[in-house]
């Protein structure tokens, strides 16, 4: 992966003090190790009208999947498919942005010892990244570095190939800016908004990652139109350290809106007198509600049908009562964030023994997920087209059969006490529909009839008097035990399964 920055300059002010401002010389090539290859810094051009640093990093495949999210079972994205081939050697990510704050850690900084009246000026500046990997396109690539004072910002997408312009165009682009910024500035920028157009990173995203995003946001990050997407991506969509990093970017507003320094302004409210009582996450009593329900149910072996990014899971490996747990989910972005999540690459062998991450469809019938204590969909049903439900409804109930069967979907009377939403919209933009109680309880008593369950329907959250609660949960239970199948009940069940996997 490559990337070059240039500038221009005249006797007075040779183009050449790039060499000061980065710490390398221009008339050597210099190689700085990195933990997944080496970097290399060298200048194609050095004269007093024209200055061109490259930076080039040479990772070593080997090394990334040995010390990267390629190992073992935290797979990172881009080498879901396979470990040795994918495109982290040539496009610029957070890879790049970790050997830039390696080999421009002063430059970063703003410290020329040389130059520092250099280093604090503006000056003309072209900055080109030959392969970016935008996820977003062009239009976000331009969103993003738009509003930082570059006067040209370029993202020209590169073809899947040129010879089939059918095809159309890949996720990456060639990205060149031209401005008058400080070069600390341009750096910064760069190393933050690398790894958010990819939308993935190399490394375990720690809580100190939220001091680096701020230090190195310092000065546009507060103020940028896109600044919750930028925190979002860079934070790897960890909501907890987005959370924390939001508030400290809105004490900095604060703070230059008043012209006050930030501590000032945080130190403001004694927390020991702050005894408002602040409302408890929807998720999070869900969760407690799922737990409660699951312990009274003396369930060990647990199946979280739909897990998505693993909260629930989480949450069951925390109490060792659970004994075994499978996550399973149709979409593999979705696995790879729990197990970043459950940091699977870092558990101990006893931990990872109680927990497996499996990609699969609930509409399809799956012998591995018989002879399971309880079952949990929690928020699945309502992103399922209606046809589907009786497939789903087999898979679970009829293939599977766990002993007990936790139902969780939003209850759509509820939705008037939402300011926030629009009459007749739903919760979420992917929700194919959303159900009253009467509507739910309807399903769930069609369910115990085919099935042989019982069936209790659980409040989640405050039971309002005239809309109930903002969701609904079923706790289905077998009622009686299952009697040896003949021939008969055998065919049939054979049947009833094939119409099931046909809808």
């Amino acid at each position: 992966m490559f990337l070059t920055i240039s500038t221009t300059g005249t006797p007075e002010r040779p183009a050449t003090d790039l060499g000061f401002l980065l710490h390398k010389h221009p008339e050597r090539a210099q190689a700085f190790s990195t933990s997944h290859g080496t970097a290399h810094v060298f200048y194609p051009e050095a004269s007093a009208e024209q200055c061109t640093a490259a930076l080039l990093l040479e990772v070593d495949p080997i090394a990334l999947v040995r010390k990267g999210k390629g190992k073992g079972r935290g797979g990172a994205p881009d080498a879901a498919l396979a470990q040795y081939v994918n495109d982290r050697p040539y496009a610029a990510s957070s890879l790049l942005s970790v050997a830039m704050s390696t080999v421009f850690k002063s430059a970063l900084s703003g410290a020329c010892k040389a130059m520092p009246e250099r280093a604090a000026a503006p000056m003309e500046l072209r900055i080109e990244v030959p392969a970016l990997p935008a996820r977003g396109g062009a239009e976000l690539v331009r969103k993003l570095f738009g509003p930082l004072g570059w006067t040209r910002v370029e993202a020209e997408a590169v073809p899947l190939d040129e010879k089939f312009p059918e095809w159309g165009d890949s996720r990456y682009v060639r990205l060149v800016l031209e401005g008058e910024l400080r070069l600390a500035d341009a750096l910064r920028q760069l190393y933050v908004l690398l790894p958010v157009l990819d939308d993935a990173k190399h490394y375990w995203v720690a809580p100190d990652e939220v001091d680096k995003l701020l230090r190195a946001g310092e000065g546009w990050l507060a103020e940028h139109p896109e600044h919750k997407l930028i925190t979002s991506r860079y934070l790897s969509r960890r909501w907890g350290l987005t959370r924390q990093a939001m508030e400290r970017l809105e004490l900095v507003r604060l703070a230059e809106a008043d012209d006050l320094d930030v501590e000032s302004i945080d130190n403001a409210v004694d927390e020991g007198s702050d005894t408002e009582e602040r409302p408890v996450p929807l998720a999070v009593l869900r969760r407690d509600t799922i737990l409660a329900a699951l312990t009274a149910a003396g369930a060990a072996r647990v199946l979280d049908l739909g897990c998505g990014q693993g909260q629930l899971v989480q949450a069951l490996l925390k109490d060792p009562r659970f004994t075994e747990i499978v996550g399973v989910d149709v979409s593999m972005r979705a696995l790879t964030i729990a197990s970043r999540r459950l940091k699977l690459d870092r558990m101990g062998e006893r931990q990872a023994a109680r927990v497996t991450l499996r990609q699969g469809s609930l509409t399809y019938t799956d012998k591995t997920l018989k002879g399971y204590d309880a079952a949990v969909l929690s928020e699945v049903i309502e992103h399922l087209d209606l046809e589907r439900l009786p497939a789903l409804e087999f898979a679970v109930f009829a293939s599977a059969r766990p002993r007990t069967v936790l139902v969780t979907t939003p209850n759509v009377e509820y939705n008037v006490r939402w300011e926030t939403l629009p009459a007749g919209h739903t919760r979420h933009g992917d929700h194919r529909f959303e159900w009253t109680r009467a509507e739910f309880r309807a399903w769930a008593d069609a369910v115990v009839g085919r099935h042989g369950y019982h069936v209790e329907f659980v409040p989640v959250g405050p039971d309002d008097p005239e809309v109930g609660p903002p969701t609904q949960m079923a706790v289905f239970t077998i009622a009686r035990t299952d009697a040896p199948e003949t021939a008969t009940t055998t065919a049939t069940t054979d049947e009833t399964e094939k119409e099931a996997n046909a809808a």
